[in-house]
């Protein structure tokens, strides 16, 4: 039997080098060097493990490939191999329930992707699919590295096929916390949520030097792809916040009203708001007279438990509102026209908006409420050469596709087509009901009038009475109340200080709805 030696300095017993590698995880859970973590702190950005501290549950995370290292050559990198890579991957709670995640580090090549960082990307997505578990990613990098050539563009094309493949079967989520330049964009765009921190976190494909170089605009990184821009121009982020701290606190709030993946329903806690609960301020909130303003954000509040929801896309598309909240505990999707921003028609951005919500409510087992307060489609040359009929119908196609429960109510304006498009009953609504405010019609009373009678108001002797008279007529006999609830095309009537008990008596009905589609490969969406 031969011996091998030693190498001097080497341990020769086990306790020898289970010290070893206390001292080798010691490394690596430090990072690069002091200096390069103060650099991350003066950017006011946290490191990579700050921020997996602060998504998980206190001691849950569990690291995998913690000492896997780089095999490239050339270029000075193999004189430079940290652990990790530049990025952390592994697993943990959020309440309870497990979430897999992986972070840049920044302080180990810029966070740059190369062929060892990108495989353990791909692992950890692996064990979420398998796992059947939200992926949250912490973005904070350079891009490809560049020093690795295609071997790091091609691990981005495997990312991208696992966002993919995972898409409406586990919950993903993107965190912006520093640069997304290039190719790497495509990865938040394809998740599902898109969360950002001002001033330190951007997204482009191509950065201001080339913009210059290209087009001659000078633009700083924030104005060209800065969490503002995103969230108010874009659509591209979802959520927009000041400090990270604050940011991937809001992210787990999100993970709390979502299922674990698409065979689960989302968590559901009790609530200490009454089930039965009248809200009386709903008759002041609304205003009958379909002209006046209001805040539909008051409404939602009325509704859900104890006021709370999140809104998604809140400063995007204003003019609709997309929202989880809760009702008796059981998480909703809500969507709603926002009467306080162009009367809440539906335009472009707005049906875009609505429609990746429905889908997403949908993909994730969570029941829809629609409140209807909708004048019509935004008209103007723009709208309709920017292509109003398909974004629309994007809108129309997620409703009709999606199988969860789905429960509309109108409060009053609902006209034309955008009817339809909110969820009518005629689209495939389960239950649709009606606040004595309502008016469902073809178009509104002045217009229809004009249209109608138009000889008979040219003719008249005095127009202008005749055409008040035809209005009055056309709303007594079209647009009253009770039109639709007679004709079986509302379910009912309802007081709307009982709306939230009505809601909820619903929900429950609907629990155990299964519906199926047409056996096929996918459906061919409008784009």
């Amino acid at each position: 039997m031969t011996v091998l030696d030693e190498a001097p300095g080497e341990p020769t017993d086990a306790r020898g080098r289970v010290a070893e590698l206390h001292e080798i995880r010691a490394q690596a859970l430090a990072g690069p060097s002091e200096k390069a973590t103060e650099a991350q702190h003066a950017k006011g950005k946290l490191t990579s493990r700050e921020r997996i501290e602060l998504l998980l549950d206190p001691g849950s995370f569990n690291e995998v490939e913690q000492l896997r290292r780089h095999r490239a050559t050339g270029f000075g990198l193999e004189a430079k191999k940290p652990y990790t890579d530049g990025v952390v991957t592994g697993w943990g709670t959020v309440e309870g329930r497990t979430v897999f995640v992986y972070a840049h580090d920044f302080r180990i090549f810029g966070g740059a992707l190369g062929e060892a960082h990108a495989t353990k990307i791909h692992k950890i997505m692996d064990m979420a699919i398998a796992a059947g578990a939200p992926l949250v990613s912490l973005n904070d990098g350079a891009g490809a590295r560049i020093q690795e050539g295609v071997s790091a563009l091609a691990g981005y094309g495997g990312i991208f096929q696992r966002n993919t493949r995972a898409s409406g079967v586990i919950p993903q989520i993107s965190v912006m916390l520093g640069p997304c330049a290039g190719g790497a964009a495509y990865s938040p765009a394809l998740t599902d949520f898109v969360f950002m921190v001002r001033e330190t976190s951007q997204m482009f494909i191509t950065g201001p030097d080339v913009v210059k170089a290209v087009t001659g605009e000078e633009i700083t990184q924030n104005g060209l792809g800065g969490a503002d821009v995103h969230a108010e121009t874009s659509g591209v982020a979802h959520f927009a916040y000041d400090d990270e701290e604050t940011c991937i606190a809001e992210v787990r709030y999100l993970l709390s009203m979502l299922p674990q993946n698409n065979r689960e329903n989302p968590p559901r806690v009790d609530s200490s708001d009454p089930a039965d609960r009248r809200s009386e301020v709903l008759l002041d909130l609304v205003p009958a007279d379909g002209n006046r303003p209001y805040d539909m954000t008051k409404v939602i509040e009325e509704l859900v438990d104890d006021g709370d929801y999140l809104e998604v896309h809140e400063r995007w598309a204003r003019n609709i509102i997309c929202a989880l909240g809760r009702l008796d505990g059981q998480v909703v999707g809500i969507v709603a026209n926002q009467p306080q921003s162009l009367a809440g028609v539906l335009d472009i951005e707005a049906s875009e908006k609505a429609a990746r919500f429905v889908q997403m409510c949908d993909a994730f087992n969570i029941p829809i409420v629609t409140l209807l307060d909708v004048p019509g489609f935004l008209p103007g040359v723009d709208q309709e050469h920017g292509g109003i009929i398909r974004h629309g119908a994007k809108l129309l196609y997620a409703y009709c596709n999606a199988t969860v429960p789905r429960i509309s109510l109108i409060l009053r304006k609902a006209y034309g087509g955008a009817y339809i498009v909110m969820d009518s009953q005629s689209i495939g609504a389960d239950l649709t009901y009606a606040w004595p405010t309502n008016e469902i019609a073809v178009m509104g009373a002045e217009g229809a009038a004009n249209v109608i009678f138009r000889r008979q108001i040219a003719e008249a002797e005095d127009p202008e009475a005749m055409r008040v008279r035809m209005v009055k007529e056309y709303k007594a006999e079209l647009m009253h109340p009770y039109y639709a609830a007679e004709r079986g095309l509302v379910d009912d009537v309802i007081d709307p200080a009982d709306t939230r008990a009505v809601l909820i008596r619903s929900l429950a009905m609907l629990h155990t709805k299964h519906a199926d589609l047409p056996s096929r490969k996918h459906g061919n969406p409008p784009q």
